[in-house]
């Protein structure tokens, strides 16, 4: 538990640093890959069809998210201990906005068994067809849900990066770059809830997702490997 017991530590650091590099490499399976396989089915018998045929996979992808979602809640925690030195008002609102996206996940994971249970014949209550429609519609509103949580996350990189240029410790190019790059996961949001068909918006969308992707990704690397660097006199 020492780990957990220094904010401004290395050891502390490292902690938190493998916490979010182990949401990094979960994230593309459970995330990304596994919804693509079993959301874009173009009618409702398909999409019933895959779920009974590749149930495991399906349990895989909900499994990961499940973890995703645990792992959320400790970053949140760990990330405003150690930026509430610098803005305390600031870095509970970032810790907040993380735990917010941590609880939409886990209504996303409400939609998931939901849907998993319609593969079950002995579902007496729906015919065929209506199990289909009503898997197909849960599939929906589970992917439906990264556009919610992604709201909140964008909130929560927004602040953190700005901590981070801030707390002195840390690059703040970074820091810089997380914040600016947060606007990527609004911008999806939006092009996935209202503009689709956009191949403009999608494409600068995909430069600010690199962005905060690498920002993200370089942060947690600099934190298992470096820490914190000493405060200044």
């Amino acid at each position: 538990m020492h780990a957990f017991t220094n904010p401004g530590s290395r050891r502390y650091a490292r902690t938190t640093g493998l916490f979010y590099l182990s949401v990094a490499v979960i994230g593309p399976f459970s995330i990304l890959y596994v919804p693509s396989l079993f959301g874009g089915a173009t009618d409702a018998a398909t999409a019933l069809a895959n779920l009974s045929d590749r149930r495991g996979l399906f349990v895989a992808g909900a499994g990961g998210e499940a973890l995703i979602m645990l792992i959320e809640v400790v970053l949140a925690a760990m990330l405003y201990q150690m930026f509430k030195p610098v803005n305390p008002t600031l870095s509970a609102i970032a810790g907040l906005a993380r735990f917010a996206e941590a609880t939409v996940m886990g209504a996303m994971l409400l939609f998931s068994a939901a849907a998993l249970s319609l593969t079950d014949p002995a579902q007496a209550a729906f015919d065929a067809s209506q199990r289909a429609g009503l898997a197909a519609l849960l599939l929906h509103a589970h992917d439906a849900g990264v556009w919610v949580w992604q709201i909140f996350f964008a909130q929560h990189l927004a602040l953190l990066g700005l901590l981070v240029a801030r707390s002195g410790v840390y690059p703040r190019l970074i820091g810089r770059a997380m914040t600016l790059g947060s606007v990527g996961y609004l911008l999806d949001t939006l092009t996935s809830f209202a503009f689709p068909a956009s191949a403009a918006l999608a494409g600068v969308t995909a430069v600010f997702l690199v962005l905060v992707t690498l920002a993200e990704v370089s942060f947690a690397l600099w934190l298992v490997f470096r820490g914190p660097r000493p405060a200044a006199g």
